[in-house]
């Protein structure tokens, strides 16, 4: 337990200082004296207008989409029991993107773009489960199936989309796609829903610790466990939705961060549920910080540095501890 808290003190001081960084970087530089003055002296600056109006909003917009990503997809992995999950993988990002692209092809903005990628988000969810449900119930095989062929669809319209799109809408269209927290200007319903997802999650995290071991063995143990694959289903779709309508398909932080706190020895759910949270969070504070800053004033969509950092450290993660992803399959 003390390790644990440790740990969690850890992440803690780490999204604490990734925050700072955040804030403090950009092409007006801030140093820490200057930062503080800014944060809490009332003077209308310029300082005050970067930080409160631009910084702040969007440093907190990725930490709530990093956060969201990394607590789907752990719960995913542990729904599908398959340590390649990810909180994409049952079309709920291709049903929002799909959503997000007609709303901007349209001409429309502003609120309509998340409330469509919301929309889009649920109903892709509801396809899904009606799909993989069928008459006999839903295994994690046909839910992880019937999610990769909708997924493929989702793909082949967004596709079209940007085959019939004029031109002048294409660059923040592709943005978008890629993972784009340029437009992120209120984070307080992603933070919100965070909150409200780990609140949730949290409680059923002794009975993940049993599922994550096997079906069989849950169920022997008095672990209502369809009950549980359903809460779990609805939860990992509803926060991986609300990252999307955020940030847009921002890739490998829901797959990367569980793993990375499993080989550090967090696989107790009471533990790595929390710890996925802040990890996550503050990895995609950094990440968004190196978007915004390597080619200033230039910006570079967030889903690319993810990509790029995650790839080479997945296959690390993958080298270096095979046994710790084969847990995830009990």
């Amino acid at each position: 337990m003390h390790r644990a808290l440790l740990l969690l003190a850890l992440l803690g001081l780490a999204a604490s200082a990734g925050l700072l960084i955040a804030l403090s970087s950009g092409s007006v530089e801030l140093d820490l004296k200057t930062l503080w003055s800014t944060l809490f002296h009332s003077d209308e600056s310029l300082h005050r207008t970067v930080v409160w109006e631009l910084r702040l909003p969007r440093a907190l917009s990725a930490f709530a989409t990093g956060g969201l990503l990394a607590l789907g997809g752990a719960l995913m992995q542990v729904l599908l029991r398959n340590p390649l999950a990810d909180p994409y993988i049952l079309g709920v990002s291709g049903g929002a993107s799909a959503a997000a692209l007609t709303v901007l092809v349209l001409g429309l903005s502003g609120l309509w773009l998340p409330v469509g990628a919301f929309t889009g988000a649920m109903f892709s969810m509801l396809l899904v489960f009606g799909l993989s449900h069928g008459r006999g119930g839903w295994t994690p095989t046909r839910l992880l199936l019937t999610g990769v062929v909708v997924a493929a669809g989702w793909g082949a319209l967004i596709s079209l989309l940007l085959a019939i799109s004029p031109e002048g809408a294409l660059r923040g269209m592709l943005f978008w796609l890629m993972g784009d927290l340029g437009y992120a200007r209120s984070p307080w319903l992603g933070l919100t829903v965070l909150a409200l997802g780990l609140t949730a999650t949290l409680p059923l995290a002794r009975d993940l610790n049993v599922l994550a071991r096997g079906e069989l063995l849950a169920g022997s143990l008095g672990v209502a466990v369809k009950r549980l694959r359903y809460q779990l289903f609805l939860l990992a779709s509803l926060l991986t939705a609300a990252a999307v309508t955020l940030a847009g398909s921002v890739g490998f932080v829901g797959l990367v961060v569980p793993h990375m706190l499993r080989l550090v020895g967090a696989h107790d759910h009471r533990v790595l549920l929390p710890g996925s949270v802040l990890l996550g969070g503050t990895l995609l504070m950094i990440a968004d910080t190196g978007a915004r800053t390597l080619i200033a004033p230039a910006q570079l969509p967030v889903g690319v540095i993810t990509a790029l950092v995650g790839v080479p450290l997945f296959l690390l993660l993958l080298h270096r501890g095979s046994q710790h992803l084969a847990a995830v399959r009990g």
